[in-house]
């Protein structure tokens, strides 16, 4: 076992003890605190169970699908693009 899984391991225990004492003195509210941004792996791996919601019977949206001629369009398009770009470069180096 590596430091990294060692250190990962210890976080954990410790958010459950943190969550077991909040439960126990009343304050669940107080349990966990959230910082800004984007959770690392090792506290993405431990979510209070008491804070999970229940998943509820969504409908997924529709799958959005491109017809041939968008597709065709789009690749039209891009292509104008590149040779603009293309025609821009070459007019940067002529000078």
């Amino acid at each position: 076992m590596g430091v990294s899984e060692i250190l990962v391991s210890v976080d954990r225990e410790i958010a459950l003890l943190k969550q077991v004492r909040a439960l126990l003195s009343g304050t669940a509210a107080a349990a966990t605190t959230r910082k800004a941004g984007r959770p690392r792996k090792a506290a993405a791996a431990v979510v209070p169970t008491a804070e999970v919601p229940a998943k509820k019977a969504t409908r997924r949206k529709k799958k959005r699908v491109l017809t041939p001629e968008g597709r065709k369009r789009i690749a039209e398009a891009v292509k104008r693009r590149w040779e603009a770009q293309r025609k821009a470069v070459a007019s940067k180096q002529a000078k």
